[in-house]
């Protein structure tokens, strides 16, 4: 459903410097396949939710979202590609115009995209926002009546509402409350039960949520993948330092065992001043001075739909914990 091959996001500044944004990510996501994009503030994972729809343009690689090019689609080609994916933003608030109802705003991809008119357009919007939790008094209200969680409800109404292939979700619970959190995640978890066939590209920090929601997960570092895999293989069985690191730090119950914490050293580089070698060996625990700080690790494989991005990745396990 979505393949990316060796995509890069570079931008320009003023002073000569490049933002490496995204630097050489590959990664493909089945039919009705879930995939969790994870990592600090500034990896990248952002960046490569917003080119996959060409909301930013890519430097080089390749997007394909079924069997269209996206690179390479013109604007009419465009439009017809954004019925079939579809984005839900971080902020709802910001994601909303606040000259519009609810039921306007949910029915304007339906005005542009088809020719549903009349009874039958407003049923069908009618119909999915109430789906999403919202019924009909709620639906000639503008966005500054409704909660954040009521706001992001409707966005995802708009953003199912045309019937896409596939989803891109850009941390969309990070700016709700605890409670209202819970709440959207029982929405997009009902979604895996009511639209088996919706591919999902979850952006998020919260490795919680990740694992409560996704099939496979992709850590990002400074604009590359370093480590891929099947969720549940992931989170019990680290390889790369810095997935054993985000892990370390999620809380848990004080009745559970955890494993113990992994503190990483100095703050993220630059991504306009990368490092040599491994960009994660200036932090990393168990990094070897004239490998680690001189050849940029290759993608190891550690089996079926498993990967590493790390010289040590076959045996990592257990080390560089406190």
């Amino acid at each position: 459903m979505l393949s990316i091959r060796g995509l890069d996001v570079h931008f320009p500044m003023p002073n000569g410097q490049v933002v490496r944004a995204v630097d050489g990510v590959s990664l493909s996501l089945k039919p009705g396949e879930t995939v969790g994009l994870v990592g600090e503030s500034g990896s990248g994972k952002t960046t490569v939710g917003k080119t996959v729809l060409r909301l930013v343009e890519a430097t080089s690689g390749e997007i394909r979202i079924g069997d269209v090019d996206v690179r390479k689609a013109s604007l009419k080609g465009l439009k017809t590609l954004r019925r079939k994916a579809q984005i839900i933003f971080q902020d709802p608030h910001s994601s909303l115009n606040p000259r519009m109802t609810i039921h306007r705003a949910v029915a304007e991809g339906l005005i542009l995209n088809t020719s549903l008119r009349g009874a039958a357009l407003h049923d069908k919007v009618s119909t999915i926002l109430e789906s999403m939790g919202l019924p009909a008094q709620f639906h000639h209200r503008y966005p500054h009546e409704l909660s954040g969680g009521q706001k992001q409800r409707v966005c995802i109404a708009r953003a199912l509402v045309l019937d896409p292939d596939l989803l891109v979700l850009d941390e969309p619970t990070s700016a709700l409350d605890v409670s209202v959190q819970a709440q959207i995640l029982g929405v997009l978890k009902d979604l895996r039960i009511t639209r088996p066939a919706l591919t999902q590209l979850f952006i998020s920090h919260n490795l919680a949520v990740i694992r409560f929601l996704c099939d496979r997960v992709a850590v990002m570092y400074l604009g590359k993948i370093v480590e891929e895999g099947p969720v549940e293989q992931v989170f019990e069985d680290p390889r790369h330092p810095y997935t054993r690191a985000l892990l370390s730090a999620v809380p848990v119950p004080s009745a559970v065992k955890r494993p113990d914490r992994i503190r990483l050293t100095g703050d993220i580089p630059s991504p306009t001043d990368i490092p040599k070698g491994c960009a994660f060996h200036t932090r990393c625990p168990i990094a070897k001075k004239g490998t680690c700080d001189t050849i940029a690790p290759v993608p190891v494989a550690l089996g079926p739909d498993r990967q590493a991005r790390c010289h040590f990745a076959d045996h990592t396990k257990g080390v560089g914990q406190e």
